[in-house]
């Protein structure tokens, strides 16, 4: 088979667990951010490394959503508000600019647990929702016939495991269509590994999963990341942006 044109980096907002659920964010958020391979190379790549240059005199940084919302670490210096905002506006820019369209699933676990005897797995079930709307975008593209690199933050052997596992049922024709989607192969990069779309999709999760959980609250970095969810003939709901249930 031969490569496609994009490449897919996954990350996620929350946990999985059904059992112990945070009543302040009880959501499991998955996000794939879908690139065309030479633009993210000539032009994403290099943003990121400017904003870094620009605000750390160098590279050797990972952006960090939880990092930079606290503020912590490297991101220490963005305690002081004038920087926080300049920084921020140049990380809005960079994200606004860049060529990517999201696909993401976001799990209520109360309401599965609630719903459901024996729910599947959160992660499971959204990576499925995920890799079906996928694989629909990458058939558009006369994509379907070439093999997509999808990238996962690496989590520990037995997680990385159980989840090659679930990923090998799903595109075995375990999903909806019940279709083979064997364009797709999954690899894991090492945590705090330095990928720009990595870590632009780890920017996008959480808010993402705020603007199903408080719908009516102001979400600015939602508003930036809104436009590149894939959108079908009824909007972005259901096709770029799956709620479950």
């Amino acid at each position: 088979m031969i490569n496609s044109d994009y490449v897919i980096y996954v990350d996620e907002s929350g946990d999985a667990n059904i059992d112990k659920i945070d009543p302040q964010y009880p959501i499991f958020v998955l996000t794939f951010c879908i690139f065309q391979k030479e633009p993210y190379a000539s032009t994403v790549s290099p943003s990121i490394q400017r904003l870094k240059f620009k605000h750390f005199n160098h590279d050797n940084v990972v952006l960090h959503e939880y990092d930079i919302r606290k503020p912590r670490g490297q991101f220490a210096f963005l305690r002081d508000a004038v920087k926080r905002a300049e920084f921020l506006a140049d990380l809005a820019r960079v994200i606004s600019d860049a060529p990517m369209t999201i696909i993401a699933a976001v799990i209520k676990k109360d309401e599965l647990k609630q719903r459901y005897v024996d729910p599947d797995h959160p992660y499971e079930t959204a990576l499925k929702f995920c890799l079906e709307r996928t694989y629909h975008f990458m058939r558009e593209r006369a994509q379907a016939d070439r093999q997509t690199v999808i990238l996962a933050e690496g989590r520990g052997k037995a997680e990385n495991d159980a989840l090659e596992l679930a990923f090998r049922r799903i595109v075995d024709g375990e999903n909806f269509a019940s279709v083979r989607m064997n364009c797709f192969k999954l690899m894991f990069a090492p945590k705090g590994v330095n990928l720009g779309g990595m870590q632009l999709a780890d920017l996008t999760a959480r808010p993402i999963g705020l603007s199903v959980l408080r719908p009516d609250q102001r979400n600015r970095a939602f508003e930036i990341i809104e436009p590149k969810i894939r959108r079908g003939p009824t909007g972005l709901s259901g096709f770029g942006l799956k709620v479950f249930p």
